[in-house]
């Protein structure tokens, strides 16, 4: 019952913020708590250190990528080439918008993807003069892809990085298993999204309003170098996967190089973007919060909650691995809707390791962990930290939705995307 107060505590405080306290320093001090009071002991600080230090840099690393991008004018330009691309009927910009959010929550993980592209399409639809109920179906849109298609590959989203690191499965590997199992999801979404919203998604709009793509960009030089960059780092996250070489580093260098671009730090020049506003802007509280409110969860598994899920996993796999995969996935979307997605996923790693478990059952309930903390967050608005900022992003535009609002949609679009998801894991994974 400690365990479970002092997790409940810090995640009010992660989610209130007091006094501008931030999600870092809210989540360290219910990790000294736990100490102080015995939940966990001193050597735990290095093991869960252990466990995420990788997840974490990878993640600020992409997230400094996507900022730089963003000030370059590099996805407002990509938003406009799409709107173009509908040709003016808006039941072909829909679709257009969800997969341009997959192409980005992919690259640039989920965050990026709900937090840098929901602003440009607003701004988007805002200049097309949408109506606010169509302007709602783009922007929830929005906001359920870049979590829905978070799946493809490692760096794609926290949970993924975090869950790779820790079942020790390879950058290739990972990408074998969950790429067709994202096209499932890809489409699930597609169709869900659509039959949820096709009422509300005008006929027509000006493509006239719209300014030419090019306008959109603000420093040439990031731009020129965005598209060789990124290939070259997805070719970089093979190929240093068979060396064992942590993903942090290859992501870290990648947006060091992007950095030295954007600062003119060779052949001089004037710098276009402000490169110290944007590491500064960049999510370093994200370091103290992983640190921390992960002492915390694993305090909760050394109080029994390890043993419980574990239990309950073990009853799941002698039901078949097409139930353990559903029932794994469900039961950890659920925990993550109600305790966060990144606690979620240290208590289903913790679980499926400790479990009894066959082999090719005990992989299946690895990815579906994955599946469920990255598409069950989506149940509530504290499932996971993206939906709280990109809330409150909304907000900061006008554009206010309520949680009430956001749970109607939520649970009626989340459950069939997430069992298409699930199943379609089943299927594939014992044919590889």
């Amino acid at each position: 019952m400690l365990a479970f107060a002092i997790f409940c505590a810090t995640l009010v405080l992660v989610i209130w913020q007091p006094r501008g306290l931030g999600i870092g320093w809210s989540a360290l001090g219910g990790a000294a708590v736990a100490l102080v009071l015995g939940v966990v002991q001193p050597a735990d600080v290095g093991i869960v250190w252990h466990i995420v230090w990788d997840a974490t840099f990878t993640f600020v690393g992409l997230i400094v990528i996507s900022l730089i991008l963003d000030e370059a004018g590099f996805f407002a330009w990509a938003a406009l080439h799409v709107a173009r691309w509908g040709g003016g009927r808006g039941h072909r910009l829909f679709p257009l918008i969800i997969l341009l959010g997959a192409a980005i929550s992919a690259l640039f993980a989920n965050d990026g993807a709900a937090l840098l592209l929901t602003p440009i399409v607003l701004a988007i639809l805002l200049r097309l003069d949408f109506p606010p109920r169509a302007a709602l179906a783009f922007i929830v849109a929005c906001g359920f892809v870049a979590d829905s298609t978070s799946l493809p590959l490692v760096i794609s989203n926290l949970v993924n990085i975090v869950t790779a690191n820790y079942f020790a499965i390879s950058f290739d590997r990972y990408a074998a298993v969950m790429v067709p199992v994202n096209v499932v999801s890809l489409l699930a979404t597609l169709l869900v999204l659509w039959l949820y919203y096709r009422r509300d998604i005008p006929e027509a709009y000006r493509v006239d309003d719209l300014e030419e793509p090019r306008a959109a960009i603000r420093d040439t030089s990031v731009f020129r170098a965005a598209f060789p960059l990124l290939a070259v780092l997805l070719v970089a996250y093979f190929v240093t996967a068979q060396f064992a070489v942590p993903i942090a580093f290859v992501t870290g260098a990648a947006a060091l190089v992007l950095v030295a671009i954007a600062g003119r730090w060779f052949g001089g020049g004037t710098p276009v973007i402000p490169v110290v506003k944007v590491l500064r802007a960049a999510p370093w509280q994200i370091v103290l919060f992983s640190i921390g409110m992960y002492l915390v969860v694993y305090g909760l598994g050394n109080a029994g909650l390890t043993d419980i899920a574990a239990g309950v996993l073990t009853w799941l796999a002698r039901q078949g691995n097409m139930v353990a995969t559903v029932g794994t996935g469900f039961v950890i979307a659920v925990l993550a809707s109600v305790m966060n997605n990144l606690p979620a996923t240290l208590v289903g790693a913790l679980a499926i390791d400790r479990a009894d478990l066959a082999p090719l059952t005990q992989e299946l309930m690895v990815y579906a962990n994955v599946i469920g903390n990255d598409l069950g967050p989506k149940f509530t608005p504290i499932g996971s930290l993206a939906t709280l900022l990109w809330l409150h992003v909304l907000a900061g535009k006008g554009q206010t939705i309520t949680w009430g609002q956001y749970m109607k949609v939520g649970l009626v679009i989340t459950p069939p995307v997430l069992l298409a998801t699930l199943v379609a894991l089943a299927v594939w994974l014992p044919m590889i």
